[in-house]
């Protein structure tokens, strides 16, 4: 007998976890999400998990088993949806196929509307064809190309959505990009992503709102990924950097390092266990000169090889052959709350983790619980004089600067 809930009922309890949650917040994105036949785009699992809110469904592979295409969950589509906000009639490209998020755009643009999906990869695409007919979403446009340079023939766009990791923004996306148009994108910045909402301005974007996301990474002629270098390369206890842009250390002398005692500083600040920290760590890689982030294995912090253990990383900043890096401890024996502070290794361990500790204070009496960090991306060659004050990040197309407003 099967049990597998009806894809309606699914549907539902979907749309009502991502209310609940504040994921979604409009009416016009809860009435698609609770229409849009989910399952028919994620064949390759069951409908439960295909309607399971924070899980993506893996559609590619590389040779090295690494996901190169995905369903995203649909937390992660609910908030770029909400974000990205099409309007009925709006010209919409997609950056990135799967034929499941073009069919949410295509319901949210009708019936004036149009949109043209892309990707890469014609494995993608042919994928997405033939999701998307079987859907009856055939007006969708499906277009086998790289995505770095948009889709001139059927610009200028409304609105530009990517859903997949970008680490920058090519020229071309600006100039099919009508005026007043917003990209919706996922942009790595000194390691860490944000799905950012930007609106053209001249020659220029400046952002509007941000969130915290993870997307499988661009290919073609914008692929620029991470690279990890090992520090400790125990089978099964590694500890290693996460490197963005072109970042150099020097990783001798840093292994070196992490076997040493460590340094502890503590801030005194503390945060709640279930309290988000993300902007505490977009400001550390806004104020710390050499920034980076550091990764282990469970096991390596089992056997104290380090006291923070991430896949994705955790706020680092080195100096030399010297490391430190951002953790955390329990206050109360409930280990509801934790202290924020840093441990430090190296011939400068103190100094450089009473460094990270200083920012943590600054986040804290500045910017916690204030408006965030603004984004705004100018053309590579910009002068620095036409770009406003804060971090700048040199990428190949862009310069990127963040600035923080401050709490009102």
């Amino acid at each position: 007998m099967n049990t597998e809930p009806a894809p309606e009922t699914l549907r539902a309890a979907m749309v009502a976890a991502l209310r609940e949650d504040g994921t979604i917040r409009t009416e016009r994105i809860a009435e698609v999400l609770g229409r849009v036949p989910r399952e028919r785009f994620a064949p390759e699992a069951q409908p439960t998990e295909a309607y399971d809110p924070e899980r993506a469904v893996v559609t590619k592979r590389d040779t090295d088993g690494l996901a190169i295409s995905s369903v995203s969950a649909a937390r992660i589509q609910a908030f770029m949806l909400e974000q990205a906000a099409p309007r009925p009639g709006e010209n919409v490209l997609e950056i990135g196929s799967g034929g499941m998020f073009a069919s949410y755009l295509a319901e949210l643009v009708a019936p004036d509307g149009a949109v043209t999906t892309m990707d890469i990869d014609p494995e993608v695409t042919g994928r997405a064809r033939r999701l998307l007919d079987d859907a009856r979403y055939e007006h969708v446009r499906v277009v086998t190309a790289d995505g770095a340079f948009g889709v001139p023939e059927h610009a200028p766009f409304d609105l530009i959505v990517v859903t997949v990791g970008a680490p920058d923004v090519p020229p071309a996306w600006v100039e099919q990009l009508a005026p007043g148009g917003r990209i919706v994108v996922p942009l790595r910045v000194r390691g860490l992503m944000r799905s950012l909402v930007l609106v053209r301005a001249g020659d220029h974007l400046v952002s509007i709102g941000y969130e915290l996301c993870g997307f499988v990474p661009m290919q073609g002629a914008a692929e620029n990924r991470e690279r990890l270098v090992l520090l400790h390369d125990e089978p099964g206890e590694e500890v290693g950097l996460r490197l963005d842009d072109g970042d150099q250390v020097d990783v001798e002398a840093l292994s070196a390092a992490l076997a040493t005692p460590r340094q502890e500083v503590w801030s005194g600040v503390t945060v709640g266990g279930e309290e988000p920290i993300d902007d505490l760590d977009l400001w550390l890689a806004t104020a710390l000169d050499g920034h980076t982030r550091l990764t282990a294995t469970p096991a390596a912090r089992a056997k104290g090889i380090v006291a923070s253990a991430s896949p994705l990383g955790v706020a680092t900043v080195v100096v030399g052959g010297t490391l430190a890096y951002r953790t955390v401890r329990p206050t109360d024996e409930a280990r509801t709350r934790f202290e924020l502070g840093a441990y430090g290794h190296g011939p400068a361990a103190g100094t450089a983790a009473a460094r990270l500790v200083h920012e943590i204070h600054v986040w804290d009496q500045e910017h916690r619980g204030g408006p965030g960090a603004r984004f705004e991306i100018h053309p590579a060659g910009t002068p620095d004089d036409r770009l406003p004050a804060g971090r700048v990040v040199d990428k190949t197309h862009t310069r990127i600067t963040i600035s923080w407003p401050g709490k009102p």
